[in-house]
């Protein structure tokens, strides 16, 4: 392992452990029960709001409803729904996905929470270009509460804006950044440098234009992907209908017992099950995590809890529906435990050195290969205390040489000499690439344009979104004298995440996890502080929409004009 995977693995231990993610369950199960379970509200009331009918343009906000909702979701609909079930599948197993779906369940109570404090508590000084999120919450409520603590108040927004910039950097952007050149290289061979290159300019051209910009453009651009990547769900599906019944069974199974070890998948305990798929969840549709209310906060409107209801409706959108479908792909394709991609015509010997047991350089079998390529041996060598089967993986980097390409093997600190499973090796197909390739076994060709199409869309709508959390973070911290060059490191960061410094799923897991502890740690407090505020408000919110004392001001607008924002343009 290199200096940098070695750093980020130290980081992202100290932040995730299994305490974090009971408290995170532990804080849904409280706001579902609380609010009476307001996954009813989010699903039944929460289209009717999104579709327009209670928009109105004299409310404050930049926004509708739906392009608060699409500008939300650009920023978790994104390449964790394709590469970040492909790392939870291929790190805990199938049960992974089992935990996914609690946590999309749950989150849509803590979204509801989360959006509906920020709403409480939004600044609103600019009613046309409105300011909100956790770190206005801890600001104004800890001082509204007691003005003594105004200094703690205004100490956890900065802690939290802190937290808020590193997600951006890292999960929210270098991730999204890394997955499309990786993808791109992978298909067309395509240098790194130049998908970042392109990137960070689409990118720079989106939030230029600031909130209204982003909105609009999300308004189409996320309907659109999700649409286009549920039909090439659906027909994956019907290919393997007669697989469906037994992907849910092997789904639920493996949640609560521990998956054996089968080709390149080489074992999960429940408990890897359920830290990868609560991770992934987490990160995917950033429940706790504090970044929506940002977006949600720009909606035109003057109650607080109608967009904590369409908040509600995003961990459903994105995990449930989207993430699932990648989830069946990778499932029904078997492409999570397939055999070996490349055999040895004579296999390497392991030697024991101050570093573990490493095997020789090795001739790279037959076939296409590329310089810096990344490939993986599955090994029997003893007890791996990660998944309690005597399984381990290798990677090995191919290198060019003058007599052709050469593989070098990582050490493997065992006892037990390793012994090379099923006579070959596999190519690294990490994050995004996996998927592919799912998509390939199945029509060929598909995975590669899909994928491709699919990891540039979601990629950069997600990385608009999150250049515009950060802004906010930044204006909370120095003001908007801060802008521009917040912006400027942000498209720097895109492309420095396109020239190969992250290679491996374990260095792209451990960087998403780092962004998103640190987000995690800052919000939930403020949840548990403050939720009780939130509850007031939609709780009242919902007795005012049973007894019939609100209801839609107007009917429904042109789709045009809902996807453009203009019904509520100032009149």
């Amino acid at each position: 392992m290199g200096e940098f995977s070695e750093i980020l693995a130290a980081i992202n231990a100290v932040l995730w452990n299994e305490t974090w993610l009971y408290i995170i369950v532990g804080t849904g199960i409280l706001f579902t029960v609380w609010s009476g379970v307001s996954q009813y509200r989010a699903l039944t009331h929460g289209p009717a709001v999104v579709r327009g009918v209670y928009d109105d343009p004299d409310d404050p906000g930049a926004i509708n409803h739906f392009q608060a909702l699409s500008a939300a979701l650009s920023g978790t609909v994104g390449l964790g729904n394709i590469g970040g079930v492909a790392l939870a599948i291929t790190l805990g197993g199938p049960g992974a996905i089992f935990w996914m779906w609690v946590v999309g369940f749950l989150g849509m109570a803590i979204k509801l929470t989360e959006v509906t404090m920020s709403m409480l508590y939004r600044n609103t000084d600019d009613p046309l270009n409105p300011h909100g999120g956790p770190m206005w919450v801890a600001d104004k409520a800890l001082a509204r509460l007691k003005p003594e603590l105004k200094w703690l108040g205004k100490a956890i927004a900065i802690i939290f804006c802190i937290c808020l910039l590193m997600s951006s950097a890292t999960g929210g952007n270098m991730f999204q950044a890394w997955n499309i050149a990786e993808v791109t290289n992978e298909y067309f061979g395509i240098p790194g440098w130049i998908c970042g290159f392109v990137l960070a300019a689409l990118v720079a051209m989106v939030i230029i234009g600031g909130i209204t910009r982003i909105g609009k453009v999300a308004g189409t651009l996320v309907p659109f992907m999700v649409v286009l990547y549920l039909l090439v769900g659906f027909y994956v599906l019907f290919l393997n209908i007669e697989k469906v019944p037994g992907i849910f069974a092997l789904i639920i199974t493996n949640a609560f017992t521990p998956t054996e070890a089968s080709g390149a998948f080489i074992g999960g305990t429940v408990a890897s099950a359920f830290l990868f798929g609560m991770k992934r969840a987490v990160f995917s549709n950033e429940a706790g995590q504090g970044s929506s209310p940002i977006a949600h906060s720009a909606a035109k409107t003057d109650e607080p809890a109608r967009e904590g209801v369409v908040a509600g409706l995003e961990p459903f959108i994105d995990t449930i529906v989207v993430c699932t479908f990648t989830a069946f792909i990778i499932l029904a394709t078997g492409i999570w435990n397939r055999g070996p991609d490349v055999m040895f015509a004579g296999a390497p010997d392991a030697v024991q050195t101050e570093s573990g047991w490493q095997y020789e350089d090795t001739a790279a079998p037959d076939g296409e290969w590329t310089d810096g390529e990344i490939v993986t041996l599955v090994v029997k060598a003893g007890e791996n205390t990660a998944t309690g089967q005597p399984y381990h993986r290798i990677d090995g980097i191919v290198t060019a040489q003058a007599t052709g390409f050469v593989i070098n093997w990582d050490a493997l600190d065992v006892a037990v000499k390793p012994e090379i499973v099923a006579g070959g090796l596999y190519k690294t197909y990490v994050g995004a690439t996996l998927t592919a390739k799912a998509l390939d076994s199945v029509t060929p060709g598909l995975g590669k344009w899909l994928i491709t199409v699919a990891s540039w869309l979601f990629g950069i709508s997600t990385i608009i979104a999150w250049a515009y959390y950060g802004e906010q973070g930044i204006i909370y911290l120095v003001g908007d004298r801060g802008v521009l060059p917040f912006k400027l490191v942000y498209c720097g960061l895109t492309f420095l995440a396109t020239l190969g410094h992250i290679q491996t799923d374990t260095d792209l897991d451990n960087m998403t996890g780092i962004g998103l502890g640190v987000m995690v740690w800052a919000n939930l407090p403020i949840c548990w502080i403050f939720g009780y505020q939130a509850m007031r408000a939609y709780k009242d919110y919902i007795s005012r929409l049973k007894d019939g004392r609100m209801g839609p001001g107007h009917p429904p607008p042109s789709i045009e004009d809902l996807l453009s924002g203009k019904d509520v343009e100032s009149r």
